[in-house]
């Protein structure tokens, strides 16, 4: 980086530059566009990111985001109680959800087993699920974790566990229109819509 560069925007763009998806030449573009902004409008930029933090929580139920707790889904009367549909990320969720054709619960469990990167059992909400299943209320657990060979390692682990801790259990994947190295978030809702009808019983 440019030694000339005043301090304050050095330091904006290496927190920019960690975000997903911004490279340092990315982030410069955007600390530049921010730089031509009226001072009213960065200030409120930085007023939503902080809100960020001290506005939202972790639902208790499925593990989204909210501002509430319990989140609106999860205490919505309407929605089925019996069926539990089981996502990596929370955004992977939203994107089910706005395809209005999944009226069931969710559970977020908070990223897939990778040994490469290091991420084991003990960092998902698993746990959580299992207290969740342990209600007796889920009948059926969809498993919409994508196609990546995480995703198909982490279904294989999930299936020996449950299926031993809960027998009756159904569990079911979605199927067809999902190709290999795809994720959930990334789908059309046409796509994710079929995925779903044409769900697979694991076991």
């Amino acid at each position: 980086m440019n030694e000339h560069m005043p301090e304050p925007l050095v330091a904006l763009v290496q927190q920019l530059s960690k975000l997903p998806g911004f490279g340092p030449k990315s982030a410069m573009r955007a600390a530049m566009t921010m730089l031509a902004w009226p001072k009213a409008k960065t200030q409120q930029l930085g007023q939503s990111i902080a809100l960020l933090r001290d506005k939202l929580c972790l639902c208790s139920r499925c593990c989204g985001l909210a501002s509430e707790d319990p989140c609106q889904i999860c205490r919505d009367p309407v929605r089925t109680q019996t069926s539990l549909c089981l996502v990596t990320e929370w955004d992977s969720m939203l994107t089910i959800d706005q395809g209005g054709f999944y009226h069931g619960q969710y559970f977020v469990l908070g990223g897939l087993l990778a040994p490469l990167e290091q991420k084991d059992a003990a960092s998902l909400n698993i746990q959580k699920l299992i207290s969740r299943l342990s209600e007796g209320v889920i009948e059926e657990l969809i498993l919409a974790l994508g196609a990546t060979i995480d995703a198909e390692t982490t279904t294989s682990w999930l299936i020996t566990l449950l299926h031993t801790k809960f027998p009756k259990l159904r569990i079911t994947r979605f199927a067809q229109g999902m190709p290999l190295g795809s994720e959930v978030k990334y789908m059309d809702r046409e796509t994710l819509k079929q995925s779903l009808d044409y769900r697979q019983q694991l076991c």
